[in-house]
């Protein structure tokens, strides 16, 4: 049985790849530009004698391709789920803050339809 994509995890960009996609997957993954991440490996290359080289192909080899349905995600959803990967309670806590401006709105608006409001009432009337 196929477990649905997880936007929680580690997967090689294909559509931005240079190489492999190892780079591009990071950037996506880490919200930070590709070429940045890319300028890193090399540095990281050097500075470690080519240590790292294998790790990169072996990244390669290991970590699945970005599935579909996650990339074709608009800008604003890759955003947000870089946001749950760096940090899930933060992003908890902006949804429940969220859906709690939601709910009280939607208890004005209750309150507004459900009270009598002359005003409200007035307005119905004039339509008939």
């Amino acid at each position: 049985m196929n477990q649905p994509a997880s936007r929680t995890r580690f997967y090689l960009d294909k559509r931005h790849k240079k190489v492999m996609g190892v780079c591009a997957g990071i950037a996506n993954y880490t919200g930070l530009d590709v070429n940045i991440v890319r300028i890193g490996l090399v540095v990281s290359i050097f500075i470690g004698a080519g240590a790292l080289i294998p790790v990169y192909f072996i990244a390669g080899w290991i970590a699945n391709d970005e599935p579909r349905e996650i990339a074709s995600d608009t800008k604003e959803e890759r955003v947000f789920w870089q946001g749950v990967r760096a940090s899930p309670a933060q992003s908890a806590r902006e949804i429940r803050s969220k859906m709690r401006d939601i709910n009280r709105r939607l208890a004005d608006i209750e309150y507004y339809v459900t009270t009598e409001n002359r005003s409200l009432a007035k307005e119905i009337e004039q339509l008939r």
